[in-house]
């Protein structure tokens, strides 16, 4: 059930963040012209972002072990995260208040120039997590190897830089996978990449992952079809443990 309701939220995450947004700007009107109002919207807005936090922590705990068909790019990509959701939306909220207070604090000359740079420093965050949440950054598998990207920068990793032995299987719940290059100067990063040596595992199976990876990497001759149906029922039905798919087409 609860897999039904994370599901839900990522497919309707562009709503679900612009309709925060728009209570994120209600609330921060509020708060900042009519107080009275905004005491009267506090509690309310506490308990629905206690609520997402709630469901971003338990959307962690939640690791698929299948890829998002992507054959327009073409790629396997990892499946957009329900936290990134939860938590974007759960941070906008008190940060509305902030923001709301700060309003306040300019109308009667209380402002200082302290609150104002941990405001802005606040809705910087908070802008990180939306444009994370409403893009669904992630890991990609694709046929040149695998790339990585986030809001700030992106990691891309030739196949050729992975060495054919490299196989270490990661812990069952390791909030990373971390890789050794053969060939390091192959390695491209972009921008500030999240991580040089490791791909997040926050919205997929690390050893899912791991073992894909692993295949592609001994398999050269696969790597031209990924993206396409066809290989990833293939690729499912080759990896240990799985037997056909368990997700169709979509995007990230």
């Amino acid at each position: 059930m609860i897999g039904k309701v994370f599901a839900a939220m990522v497919r309707h995450r562009h709503g679900i963040l612009i309709l925060g947004v728009l209570l994120a700007v209600g609330n921060a009107a509020a708060t900042g012209f009519a107080p009275s109002l905004g005491q009267l919207l506090f509690l309310p807005l506490v308990v629905l972002a206690l609520v997402l936090l709630v469901l971003a922590l338990v959307s962690l705990q939640n690791r698929p072990a299948y890829f998002v068909v992507q054959p327009q790019v073409p790629a396997f990509g990892t499946p957009v995260s329900a936290w990134k959701v939860c938590l974007a939306v759960c941070f906008l909220l008190p940060a509305s208040a902030e923001v709301g207070a700060l309003i306040r604090s300019s109308k009667q000359g209380n402002s200082s120039t302290l609150d104002s740079v941990l405001d802005i420093s606040w809705l910087l965050l908070v802008v990180l997590l939306l444009a994370e949440a409403w893009r669904g950054y992630g890991v990609q598998l694709r046929p040149h190897g695998v790339r990585q990207s986030w809001i700030l920068g992106s990691l891309t990793v030739p196949w050729e830089a992975l060495p054919v032995a490299q196989m270490t299987l990661p812990a069952e719940r390791a909030a990373a996978l971390w890789l050794a290059y053969g060939e390091p100067q192959l390695v491209r990063r972009r921008g500030i990449p999240w991580r040089r040596h490791a791909l997040r595992t926050d919205n997929v199976d690390p050893r899912f992952l791991a073992a894909a990876i692993h295949h592609y990497v001994g398999h050269p001759d696969h790597r031209a079809a990924i993206g396409s149906q066809a290989e990833y029922q293939r690729l499912l039905a080759e990896l240990p443990g799985r037997h056909g798919g368990d997700q169709p087409n979509g995007n990230l």
